[in-house]
């Protein structure tokens, strides 16, 4: 270009004209732009006020749990000796590990209960034509109601005097169980401190150091009423979940199954149910935050219950920090919650984001 316009008369002057074109452009192009997005200025005061109450009052709570005797009027940050004494002497607490037993066998049950009632509540109310709005609002309204309320309801229909024991001796299960067993169907449910099942000695060989394993680890009696309240109040959440996923099959899809004959359980085994499968990931994440951060529930119903059979460790972080005042111990158990829910949300959440991006 530049000999191009070197050829005419007046070139010199066009050169330099462009040169200095150039240059202007280039150091138009180049200027660093600082312009305050409106969006960023007004999220900036949520922004702060998150990064201040959450993360760093985690990183407090995290170094309150390294301590040796800190105390609200007594601050004392001094290390003990080993630095993460209080983690071992959480871990070695017979009743911190009955909670984690607890919260395993909880979580289970709670999940395969509330995500496979859903899915079977799900197509039930999805093949309904008139009743679907009735049985949906039906279905779905125990979710509505308070966990106390909840709690406070199944603590009388598992009353072992007066609650379900009066069903299986008035329908003949009870006496029916006593010829076959030799004593009556009478559970004392969440009165009761019986743990089925021990797996101590398997746990002694598979896990490093499982020697130090105080609790049995079993099924407590006492925790499956919880188990049933906690299903039947969220199972009606699974249920919208999936509808909402069966809703979003394209209708174009079910015609052609329909024209290949494939109806009814072929329908929902090759094609409704695989489409679901994400929801499922979704719901079990959700409701698996959910049964590891129970309280409420538990409190109403039962408490810690004999010999820790419904202790959870959220109740065992309130009653550690807030009634024995021993708040590193109840720092670290709270951090441990903490780890628990990270490692089955952020998983999910990367996954999403993953997801979202391709």
């Amino acid at each position: 270009m530049w000999v191009r316009i070197c050829a005419g008369p007046h070139s010199y002057p066009l050169f330099v004209h462009l040169i200095f074109q150039e240059k202007s452009m280039a150091t138009k192009s180049h200027k660093p732009k600082f312009r305050l997005n409106p969006a960023a200025i007004g999220l900036m005061p949520s922004f702060i006020l998150v990064f201040i109450f959450v993360y760093v009052f985690i990183a407090y709570t995290i170094r309150i749990s390294l301590s040796k005797s800190w105390m609200p009027a007594l601050q004392n940050f001094a290390l003990p000796t080993p630095w993460y004494g209080t983690y071992h002497d959480l871990f070695t607490n017979y009743r911190f590990q009955a909670d984690i037993r607890n919260t395993i066998i909880f979580t289970l049950f709670f999940l395969i209960i509330s995500v496979v009632a859903g899915l079977f509540l799900a197509i039930a109310v999805s093949n309904m034509s008139r009743s679907r709005v009735f049985f949906r609002n039906l279905f779905i309204m125990p979710y509505a109601v308070s966990f106390i309320v909840t709690g406070v309801i199944w603590r009388w229909i598992f009353n072992p005097i007066s609650g379900v024991n009066l069903l299986f001796k008035y329908t003949g299960i009870s006496g029916l169980y006593e010829k076959v067993f030799g004593s009556p169907l009478e559970p004392d449910w969440m009165t009761s401190g019986t743990v089925w099942g021990n797996m101590n000695g398997l746990l002694e060989h598979v896990i490093p150091g499982g020697n130090v394993i105080q609790a049995q680890m079993g099924i407590p009696i006492a925790l499956l009423p919880v188990i049933f309240a906690a299903s039947w109040q969220l199972c009606g959440f699974a249920m919208a979940m999936f509808l909402a996923g069966l809703s979003a099959i394209p209708h174009e899809l079910r015609e052609a199954a329909a024209i290949d004959r494939a109806t009814g359980f072929r329908y929902y085994r090759s094609i409704a149910i695989p489409a679901l499968v994400p929801m499922a990931v979704t719901c079990t994440v959700i409701l698996t935050s959910t049964s590891l951060k129970i309280f409420d529930l538990i409190y109403a119903m039962s408490g810690s219950g004999i010999g820790f059979a419904t202790d959870m460790p959220g109740i065992y972080v309130y009653e550690t920090m807030y009634k024995a005042l021993r708040y590193p111990l109840g720092a670290s158990a709270s951090i441990f919650m903490l780890v628990l829910v990270c490692a089955v949300v952020l998983p999910y959440l990367l996954r999403f984001n993953k997801g979202t991006e391709e």
